[in-house]
């Protein structure tokens, strides 16, 4: 029996109070996370069937100044279902919140701070995404940011290639030069900080873009891009952010999205693209489709291919999953003082 099992392995009468649901800290789910285990709960999530029952397209609600984004999703790999909420207040601030479901009882197991839970599930769906469609062997990674999506993706991408060398801008002198040493004391990873995005492509295996700059112009050029290199990008989730220009869009010969429509449909830089009157309708590809094997010769002959991200449900609940499972076992949750009643679905 696993943890989460034993967690709700006691039955609960419809209509009578459900033990009291735990709570998880961003600070607790760093603590216990881990990539090799992250990479490969989303790698076999992937490599399952999901359709949009199981994972449906996210909700945003606008206000004045103010947005709040809702995922749901059932997973078929995990025992919990759940829902995150998120959104960015007037003075551009972010919060994120998860709750797990027992998919078994009906009762709310668990609520968590989703802060780490939300950049290192995109880190680790990025890593599965990598090993699927990049050449073995060591690489030579271009990051453009210095953030936490930076962050989490170096580490991730390590735990599925060795890393040769890392080669990083961002427009802070001081914050590249600080991620790089940061890189090279905690992973071992050589690399250099450079002044300019387009230096940083130069020369690359794999080109990370994770960073928006302020005004929202692309950050990454298709006239930089080369054969043989594969690119990441998970910055534009909204139509109104610009992450990549459209021209990247025409020189990828394949893209693969972890949600198809809504990169399509959703995000600035795609919408950018159509605008040009770039088509790519014939260049998409889902992940999952991918990881069950239905493009394997496109990917074998891509010249140029792009993992295009804007994260999912599906994502964060298996790994806020398994931060609940880990904190759980470490003594690191906490049971919350509120109770919650279910009772039977015909009842009135």
């Amino acid at each position: 029996m696993t943890i989460s099992e034993s967690r709700a392995a006691a039955p609960v009468a419809p209509g009578s109070p459900v033990a009291s649901p735990l709570f998880v800290s961003s600070e607790a789910a760093r603590q216990v996370l881990v990539w090799d285990e992250m990479v490969a709960q989303l790698r076999a999530a992937y490599s399952v069937p999901v359709d949009d029952r199981a994972s449906p397209p996210r909700t945003v609600a606008r206000g004045d100044r103010a947005w709040l984004r809702t995922l749901t999703a059932v997973p078929p790999t995990t025992r919990y279902m759940g829902a995150k909420v998120f959104g960015m207040s007037r003075n551009r601030h972010v919060g994120y919140m998860i709750a797990l479901m027992d998919r078994e009882n009906g009762g709310f197991a668990g609520l968590l701070d989703a802060y780490y839970v939300t950049s290192f599930r995109t880190g680790a769906t990025s890593a599965v995404a990598v090993d699927r469609m990049a050449a073995p062997g060591p690489k030579t990674v271009a990051v453009i940011g210095s953030g936490s999506e930076a962050n989490s993706h170096v580490r991730a991408l390590a735990a599925v290639r060795p890393i040769a060398g890392l080669r990083v801008f961002s427009p802070t002198a001081a914050n590249r030069e600080a991620f790089v040493a940061r890189m090279q004391a905690e992973l071992g990873i050589p690399g250099v900080a450079v002044a300019s995005a387009e230096a940083a492509v130069d020369g690359a295996d794999i080109v990370v873009a994770c960073a928006r700059s302020r005004d929202e112009s692309p950050t990454l050029y298709g006239r930089w891009l080369k054969p043989g290199m594969m690119v990441v990008s998970i910055g534009s989730t909204l139509p109104e952010q610009r992450e990549i220009d459209a021209s990247v869009v025409e020189a990828c010969d394949l893209i693969v999205c972890d949600a198809v429509e809504e990169v399509v449909e959703e995000t600035g830089d795609m919408i950018a693209a159509k605008a040009a009157g770039i088509a790519f309708d014939h260049k998409l590809a889902g992940l999952n489709d991918v990881m069950l094997g239905q493009f394997d010769d496109r990917v074998k002959t891509a010249r140029l291919p792009m993992f295009k991200s804007v994260g999912s449900a599906l994502q964060d609940i298996v790994i806020a999953e398994l931060a609940f499972q880990r904190a759980l076992a470490a003594g690191l949750a906490t049971t919350l003082p509120i109770e919650f009643r279910i009772r039977n679905a015909g009842e009135k």
